[in-house]
Formats: C-alpha cells, sequence, structure tokens
C-alpha cells in the first residue's frame, strides 16, 4: 500500500511544478517499473478539505483508499493518482492504520509512506500507531520516504519506519522522490517469482516431455520424482537445475526444517548414466529457494558401439534428467512450483586459451556506494554494472540476488559488509549468508556466519573470487574452477536469515564492494551457432515437445511463491540462497548456533 501525503503544504513549489506534481511524477515513474504481478494499492490523505483551523475536525478524519492492494492496474493507478489535489491536513496516524485495515489479513505485507511533513493531526501520534500494529503481531513492514522534510519530520517518520523494522530514505526534491520511490517500493515488493515456460515432467523416462534450452516451469510434489528429455548432440556439454522456493513458516523447530533436492541422469533406454547430484538447505522455513544443478558431459565422450550398457549413457542422444523432492521439511505444501534450466553448450572445435589459475585480484572501491535494490529471485536479479561499490537495506528473513555479466576472460570478486543496525541481544541474532553462482544456478562458494547487530563482513577472509572466465576451466584441477567455464550472468545471493527471537526485527544495511578484472578475449569456437544462448536466454519462447511430437510454443508464465497463500505486497524475500550441506542448524542450544560458521572452499 503506497500512502500518499496531500496536504496543503504539497503546494510548495519544486522543479516539477509543486511538490504534488513531482509526487504523481514519481508515482507514475514507480507504477511504470513495478512487476506486473505486483499487487498495490493506494490511500492518499488531506484532499476532501481546506487547511484553515476550521477545517481540521474533518480534515484529521480525510483519509481515503483509492485503490485496493490488487494486482496491478498500471492505468487505473496513475488516474487515482492524476485526480489528486493537495489542500488539506496531514492525519499520518489515521492514514497508516487505515491503509494497515485495507491490507490483507494474512501474509507479509507493506505500506510506503511519501510525507513532505510531520503529523498535525495527533492523537493518534502515527509513531504509537506504528508500534500498535507490531505489537499486534500482524506481519507488516512500513517504509517511509521524507520529502524536502525538517528535522521534526525526519524523526517522527524514522520513528514509524523503525517501529515496523522498515527504512527511511530522505528525498530533497522532485528528482531525488522520482529516484527514491521505485527503489523503495522495489524492495518492499520483492519476494521470489518463480518463472518459465510451462513443462509437465513424467513419472518414468518413456513419455517424458522434450525441452530445448531455456526455462521451464513445473510442480513437484513431496517425495515426488519427475522426468525430463533433453536432445544432446554429439560432443556437447548439457546443463540442467530444478530450483524450488519453499514458503516462510512459523515455529518450526530446527530438526525438522531441511529440504533435499537431488537429480539423476539417464540415458537411452533409461539406462541409469551413474550421474547423481543433491543439494540440501536448513531453515527452509526462513524462505529458501533450494537449487540442485548438473553438469553433463556424457555426450562428449566418445561411443565405443561395443554392446556395453555403458554406451548408452556415452556420445549424443536423447537423455533423462530426473530431480526428487527426496527430504520434505514440516509444515510445506504437498506441491511447489520447481523452475528448470536447460542449457546445451555445443562441441568446440576450438576452445581458446588455457586455464590460468590465480583468481581475480579484490580492489577495494572507495566512496559512499551506489544505492541497488537487490531481486527476490535469480529471474529478476539486480545487475551491478562492473566495479564499485553496491548498498542496499535487507529485513529479517530476506536473501536477495544480484547478477554480475562476464565475458570470457573476465573475472570477479567480492565480498559483503553486514552494517551495524543499533540492534541487541538474543532479539537481533541471525544467521546471515552470501553465495555465489555460476551462470547454470551452480553453487561455486559460500559463506556463512551470525550476525548480532554489530558489523560484520562475509566472507570472512578475504573475498569470494573467478578466475578469469575460459572454456578450458572445464578440466582444471581445481574442482571449483571447473564451474567458471561460461561466460553469461554470475549470481551473488546475500542472506539476512530470521532473528532467532521475536523482537524489532531491524533492517541490515548491506554494502557490497565488487572487482570485475580481466580483458575480454574470445572464447571458444563451437561446432554449431548459440545464437539463441547457451541456456536459451536470447530466444522468446521456449519449445516443449512430446517424444512423439514437434513440440509447440508456449508463453512464459509466471507464479509468485509468497510467504502465506493469499499475500500482498512482500516485504521479506522468501528467496534463502540453497546450499549443499548449507546453513546453520539449531541444535544443542543458541550458543552452539552462534559459533558455527560454514565456508566452502
Amino acid at each position: 500500500m503506497l500512502i500518499l501525503d496531500a496536504s496543503g503544504s504539497m503546494q510548495r513549489p519544486d522543479p516539477a511544478g509543486t511538490m504534488m506534481d513531482a509526487a504523481k511524477k514519481a508515482v507514475r515513474t514507480f507504477v511504470g517499473a513495478a512487476p506486473a504481478e505486483s499487487k498495490v494499492g493506494l490511500t492518499v490523505y488531506g484532499t476532501g478539505t481546506g487547511n484553515a483551523e476550521a477545517d481540521k475536525p474533518a480534515g484529521c478524519r480525510d483519509v481515503q483508499v483509492l485503490h485496493k492492494p490488487e494486482t496491478l492496474d498500471s492505468a487505473a493507478l496513475t488516474s487515482a493518482v492524476d485526480g489528486i489535489k493537495a489542500s488539506g491536513w496531514t492525519p499520518m496516524g489515521t492514514a497508516l492504520r487505515q491503509a494497515a485495515a485495507a491490507l490483507p489479513d494474512s501474509g507479509p505485507r507493506s505500506i510506503v509512506l511519501v510525507s513532505d511533513g510531520d503529523d498535525t493531526c495527533s492523537p493518534p501520534d502515527p509513531c504509537e500507531v506504528a508500534r500498535e500494529l507490531k505489537q499486534q503481531g500482524v506481519d507488516l513492514v512500513m517504509h517511509a520516504i521524507g520529502f524536502a522534510v525538517d528535522g521534526k519530520a525526519r524523526a517522527q517518520l524514522t520513528c514509524m519506519a523503525q517501529a515496523t523494522g522498515g527504512t527511511y530514505s530522505d528525498a530533497a526534491d522532485g528528482p531525488a522522490l522520482e529516484r527514491t520511490l521505485p527503489r523503495v517500493t522495489a524492495a518492499a515488493l520483492r519476494n521470489y517469482k518463480a518463472a518459465g515456460t510451462p513443462i509437465t515432467g513424467t513419472p518414468t523416462y518413456a513419455n517424458a516431455p522434450v525441452a530445448t534450452p531455456g526455462q521451464y516451469l513445473d510442480t513437484m510434489g513431496q517425495k515426488e520424482t519427475r522426468y525430463y528429455a533433453v536432445d544432446v548432440p554429439d560432443g556437447a556439454t548439457a546443463y540442467f537445475s530444478g530450483t524450488i522456493s519453499f514458503p516462510r513458516l512459523p515455529d518450526i523447530s530446527s530438526t525438522e526444517d531441511m529440504n533435499v533436492l537431488n537429480v539423476r541422469v539417464y540415458g537411452r533406454d533409461g539406462r541409469d548414466c551413474n550421474e547423481f547430484v543433491f543439494e540440501q538447505v536448513t531453515s527452509s522455513s526462513d524462505g529458501a529457494a533450494l537449487t540442485v544443478a548438473e553438469t553433463f558431459d556424457g555426450a562428449t565422450e566418445k561411443r565405443a558401439d561395443d554392446g556395453s550398457g555403458a554406451d548408452k549413457c556415452r556420445g549424443g542422444g536423447r537423455y533423462y534428467f530426473a530431480p526428487t523432492w527426496a527430504t520434505v521439511s514440516h509444515g510445506v505444501p504437498e506441491r511447489l512450483p520447481i523452475e528448470l534450466l536447460v542449457g546445451i553448450e555445443p562441441a568446440a572445435t576450438d576452445p581458446g586459451p588455457i586455464a590460468v589459475a590465480p583468481p581475480t585480484a579484490f580492489t577495494e572501491p572507495t566512496g559512499p556506494g551506489t544505492p541497488v535494490v537487490g531481486g527476490g529471485s535469480f529471474n529478476v536479479a539486480t545487475e551491478l554494472d562492473g566495479s564499485g561499490r553496491y548498498t542496499d537495506t535487507l529485513q529479517p528473513g530476506e536473501f536477495v540476488f544480484y547478477r554480475v555479466p562476464l565475458d570470457w576472460g573476465q573475472g570477479l570478486a567480492y565480498r559483503v559488509q553486514y552494517g551495524a543496525n543499533g540492534g541487541r541481544g538474543v532479539e537481533n541474532i541471525s544467521n546471515i549468508q552470501t553465495a555465489l553462482y555460476s551462470p547454470s544456478r551452480e553453487e561455486i562458494d559460500l559463506d556463512t556466519g551470525a550476525y548480532t547487530g554489530t558489523d560484520r563482513m562475509l566472507p570472512s577472509n578475504g573475498a569470494f573470487a573467478t578466475v578469469p572466465i575460459r572454456y578450458n576451466n572445464r578440466t582444471s584441477d581445481v574442482l571449483d574452477t571447473r564451474k567458471e567455464a561460461v561466460a553469461g550472468s554470475y549470481y551473488i545471493a546475500v542472506k539476512v536469515g530470521s532473528t532467532a527471537a521475536e523482537g524489532e526485527k531491524h533492517p541490515v544495511p548491506i554494502r557490497l564492494d565488487l572487482t570485475v578484472g580481466g580483458t575480454r578475449e574470445d572464447g571458444p569456437s563451437y561446432s554449431s551457432g548459440v545464437a539463441n544462448g547457451i541456456f536459451g536466454e536470447n530466444a522468446t519462447t521456449q519449445a516443449v515437445g512430446s517424444p512423439s511430437a514437434g513440440g509447440r510454443a508456449a508463453d512464459t508464465v509466471v507464479v509468485e511463491a509468497a510467504g502465506e497463500a493469499g499475500a500482498a505486497d512482500s516485504s521479506s524475500s522468501t528467496a534463502v540462497i540453497a546450499v549443499a550441506a548449507a546453513g546453520v542448524v539449531l541444535c544443542g542450544g543458541l550458543i552452539g548456533w552462534v559459533a558455527v560458521r560454514r565456508r566452502r572452499r
């Protein structure tokens, strides 16, 4: 829910005309950039009266919900905003209550308030209203933007935001508001959004649907195995990954909070190719996104044609990838969406330069940093524009994604600084984590630890780094380097886990320092073209076919994995990165949990 100040003071001049004109322009910019599946409402105060003293009794009741928080209707929202005329008083406390009441009764919800001053109608005191909502157990976070405000208004708006675990931002003028509002609302809306071309896996390999390179969306049941067919040309490398996002759930025991995904590869006639990988994640109830990835090079091996069963897993042909939801945490739905990413990399006629062992050197950037808003999933990961310092703010329970495009010959190095947030004690302790992923979503590196409200760096010693991306890295003696053999988007994920106990849930400022090094160079020469990209990223649609059909084009669909059924705007991402033997298990008491940390390599 967006709450917009339309009090008489919004008629003050601004570079856009008046401050009201600037606010309208900022809202239109936000509406134009918001994801189509967002659920957004609009509340306004100050439009029905003047701001003279005689108008105060009516003006302090003057709050209107112009648009309910339903799936984004850009035209209706824009029309509602365009019709606003600023004239009245500033009943922020009353507006906050009514906006909260207009949101759904359950699930994570957010309010973004834009005001140019402090409340002029207290009581009710708006900061007390914010505390009241939080004390009632309402899963609601309020973010405030002060539009050219003085110190008194800034203090009041900051109090309201902090009382709900939200953030406060300053916007000195209209252009600043136009930059700030989309960023703040993007953070309020972020959640894991499963996306892809619809596909339906089968219980056996015989009638499995055939998938070409691209991203697909299916559902998977508990303990279920589903089969998908992929035609792999002779000499090619195949990539296959599956991602399930788990809902946020309260009060789940740490001993019942783990999920495992695995995947097997089968060759001709359903022959088991003895290719098996698995990934597991603990603290699934934080809203974990668990990914399992397989890089299959059987088609690069020469087929002996000696009649042995092993030949059914060598050379080009139709292969079957079968993910299984093998271990199931307590309280999760019977079925959940699963994203499937398929990639085909043709045989290399010239693999290009040899692998280089030294990783990219990290260089610490300077300056305050560029504000960014991490995306709620791999699909909407925020692109980082090369080397630099980037800042974001995470709520407890959020895991957000950034992506860094790397060409052949380039590499990256990064680290994450978790800043102090003023919280103390058991109520502020949470698990933190960062992970680095390849373009196929295969985990390259991971570090995790405990956050107690004070500054903390991950990785705790140095920085995560890739070597220069080269085709020949796949034969490296260093196992993790083999994952750095394809040019494309590399993903950085940053987590702030749910707090170990109920409390104020202060937001956590993070700083991501990034180095992109190396010189772009020619990559491998392939035996055939990859115009649509190895993972079909350049194609407009993916083809899904049955074994007996030529395939059909299908539209891409998006399924939002919200914290609870029917949830509206989510203030907390449900994306928490999947790890092999990952995370921290709360067993043996809180002290044991705080002491445990894990780093790969």
